[in-house]
């Protein structure tokens, strides 16, 4: 484990590769798990204050989900997450050429909404625990995301180096060139330098 300030992150961030290979995946990770994406209370928040803004860029079944269900739900651990659709997918989830893609991310991009789709989305497949004092930043494995680490070793791309835009956005640009200055002794070490 390295450590930042009052951040605990795993190794693996530095040594393991990710890039997202989408005609591969189809963005299955919209779609399977056992519940919707974890979100702050801002982001929730944020949800219900925009839900209208959204409904145009949702699919029938995600309006009814979200008509029935909310913005945002609590999952069995009594968090807030997205709802989901009948149980499978994330109700922002639309699906383009056969691939899942987030209503919100399309809403930002296209400059409805000034926020990106929900942190713990952007910052996948790194997953934050709140600890008594900071976070842990742990990679997370999911057999889904098996194109996305081929992709990514073909290509040398370490995971914290795809995700620098959400590091930046979660942590601020220091905390993500701190990793990049451990990534580089990281390197010198493996090598004998």
């Amino acid at each position: 484990m390295i450590q930042i300030g009052d951040k605990i992150l795993s190794r693996e961030l530095f040594t393991e590769h990710f890039l997202c290979d989408l005609p591969k995946c189809e963005g299955n990770c919209c779609v399977f798990g056992d519940a919707g994406a974890p979100l702050s209370d801002e982001e929730a928040g944020l949800l219900v204050t925009h839900l209208p803004k959204l409904t145009p860029f949702l699919r029938p079944e995600g309006r009814k989900a979200l008509e029935e269900q909310g913005a945002w739900v609590f999952d069995t651990d009594g968090d807030r997450v997205t709802p989901l659709v009948e149980g499978e997918e994330c109700a922002y989830a639309t699906f383009e050429g056969g691939i899942a893609k987030c209503a919100i991310e399309t809403a930002y991009e296209q400059g409805v909404l000034d926020w990106q789709k929900p942190l713990s989305c952007h910052l996948y497949p790194i997953r934050v625990t709140p600890l008594k004092k900071g976070v842990a930043l742990n990679y997370h494995r999911w057999s889904i995301c098996e194109p996305a680490r081929l992709l990514g070793a073909r290509e040398g791309l370490p995971v914290f180096r795809f995700l620098k835009s959400p590091l930046t956005r979660a942590f601020g640009s220091a905390f993500y060139q701190e990793m990049e200055l451990i990534y580089s002794e990281l390197m010198k070490q493996e090598s004998g330098n």
